[in-house]
């Protein structure tokens, strides 16, 4: 049975408390994915948000599941990342992967006992997604076999299986262009060493190597020509999910700076008493409040026309407030924000890897000025002023 959007709400709560915020400094320590704990946000629910039911996930909308990483985003925003790209992978395996692939794999990945994640970056290209290499011929026999390799690649040797996206042909543009799931114990499938990645050293990331990957036709998640578009989708719905993982970091910070400035004591009272650190700390409450309002209106829209613009002004939004909150808040504290305990030094680095994820800040920029030409064009031309010497 399927649980209310407010009960996964509350689980992740839960999760974050008992799970993510008192264990994530030893985490990074360890410099591995804390497997154990992403078992238990299966067993919560909180790896199969948007699956049906029949597949054993919570079959809630985009709208309301991509809520969950506010709460998990308090506790670690790369780890609220990582469980938003395997929903995601889940969702389009159990929502387009053939009948052969969700009887191999729906259950698996809805419970968390297998991790997903998505592969579509290359090296030599990042934001341009039609520039790619990887290449996938077709076989007598229906299987694939795919060479190239993909870029940061999250979860690296961790997950279970990758959702990788090729080119079938070495013509330009995407009309080629599909989305093959990869399990991990796939012949051919490596990965390079992990990036040094100082503020999420327990998300493994890395590149990954494809030769001469043979995958069955069963693994198909989007055929020939619906590669790229149903990456876009993937990646709205990530640009969203990271938003909402920010919201969770900022509120962290906000208490961080809270907890401190009204203990510290200064100028005969406390440090929240100084209308200076009550105006800094206000502007990241504001700048917190507007970002929930954002991305929670870019879920909503998330499968509609306007989806894409609204992801894309939620990604450049929120993380950009983000950055500048977890700032605001180290310098509340003083020297001490500088001090690992407290948290706040690992939060800004965070939320900079936040800005860059999933298409960087400045892409969704270009996708907020497209907009802006296009409705350009159904407006009445204000006259210009006529320099000298021009008819």
């Amino acid at each position: 049975m399927t649980q209310s959007i407010e009960t996964i709400l509350d689980a992740a709560r839960r999760h974050c408390a008992e799970d993510i915020a008192p264990n994530v400094d030893a985490w990074n320590a360890a410099a591995v994915w804390p497997r154990a704990a992403s078992d238990k946000a299966g067993a919560l629910g909180l790896t199969g948000l948007y699956a049906p039911e029949e597949f054993g996930g919570q079959g809630l909308p985009l709208g309301e599941g991509i809520r969950v990483y506010e709460e998990l985003g308090r506790g670690d925003g790369a780890y609220a990342f990582a469980l938003s790209m395997h929903n995601i992978c889940t969702f389009a395996g159990c929502g387009y992967g053939t009948d052969a692939f969700k009887a191999a794999w729906a259950k698996e990945l809805t419970s968390g006992r297998k991790l997903a994640n998505f592969a579509l970056t290359e090296p030599q290209s990042g934001s341009d997604a039609t520039n790619m290499y990887s290449r996938a011929v077709i076989n007598d026999n229906g299987t694939w076999t795919i060479n190239g390799a993909k870029a940061w690649v999250s979860l690296a040797g961790e997950a279970d299986i990758y959702f990788t996206v090729v080119k079938t042909t070495d013509e330009p543009g995407h009309k080629d262009m599909a989305m093959i799931a990869i399990p991990a114990d796939t012949p051919g499938l490596t990965f390079g060493p992990l990036y040094e990645t100082p503020s999420y050293n327990f998300l493994p990331m890395s590149e990954m190597y494809m030769k001469n990957v043979v995958v069955s036709e069963d693994n198909i998640i989007l055929p020939i020509g619906q590669g790229l578009q149903g990456s876009l989708m993937a990646i709205d719905i990530a640009r969203v999910s990271i938003a909402s993982g920010c919201c969770g970091l900022m509120q962290s910070a906000l208490d961080t700076a809270l907890a401190y400035s009204s203990n510290r004591k200064m100028f005969g009272g406390k440090n929240l008493d100084l209308d200076g650190i009550q105006w800094m700390l206000g502007e990241v409450a504001t700048d917190l409040e507007a970002s929930k309002l954002l991305y929670r209106a870019a879920a909503n829209a998330l499968g509609t026309p306007e989806g894409p613009l609204m992801a894309a002004h939620a990604k450049r939004f929120v993380p950009d407030a983000a950055v500048k909150a977890a700032n605001t808040c180290t310098q509340v504290l003083g020297g001490m924000g500088l001090l690992q305990p407290y948290g706040l030094d690992r939060l800004s680095r965070l939320a900079q890897m936040l800005r860059i994820v999933d298409g960087t800040t400045e892409i969704s920029r270009v996708v907020i000025g497209r907009s802006l030409q296009k409705r350009a064009k159904t407006l009445a031309p204000l006259p210009i002023p006529k320099g000298f010497g021009e008819s």
